[in-house]
């Protein structure tokens, strides 16, 4: 079925949840797994208010805490299903880019991944990274809401 099996998270709920559920397909499909979370750079100029109060150092250490934070719990159920996977961080202004990158860089079959379910005016102002995923790769991708 699956041999490589990515799965991007960005720590939220729903996005725990949809990790749970893909490393169980994983474990039953003899796949491994490579975790990805994405963070926005540092930027100089900014509108977000972490990277207004926080030089890039500070910054940098603080989103690579999260992003620790993160991996480890996907390592953590990964290693309890008796799933390999390779844990990876990486900054990027548009996630889905980093997502399509690494699931063709690392010989992804399936981009395993959660959709917040935005609707209406709000899916179309900001978007969806689910979305730009599926439009932009070749590869196979499994939502889960």
């Amino acid at each position: 079925m699956f041999r490589n099996i990515l799965v991007p998270v960005d720590g939220s709920p729903l996005s725990m949840a949809a990790m749970r559920k893909a490393m169980a397909l994983a474990r039953e499909s003899g796949a491994k797994t490579v975790a990805l979370t994405v963070t926005e750079p540092f930027h100089t100029f900014s509108a977000s208010p972490d990277q207004l109060e926080w030089t890039r150092e500070q910054y940098d250490k603080h989103v690579g805490a999260r992003a620790e934070e993160i991996l480890h719990e996907v390592r953590q159920e990964a290693s309890a299903l008796g799933v390999t996977c390779d844990a990876l961080h990486t900054a990027q202004d548009d996630p889905y880019e980093a997502i399509v990158h690494v699931a063709r860089d690392h010989g992804c079959d399936l981009i395993a991944m959660a959709s917040h379910g935005r609707r209406g005016l709000a899916a179309i102002v900001l978007g969806s990274v689910t979305t730009k995923v599926l439009t932009h790769t070749q590869v196979p991708v499994l939502v889960y809401r």
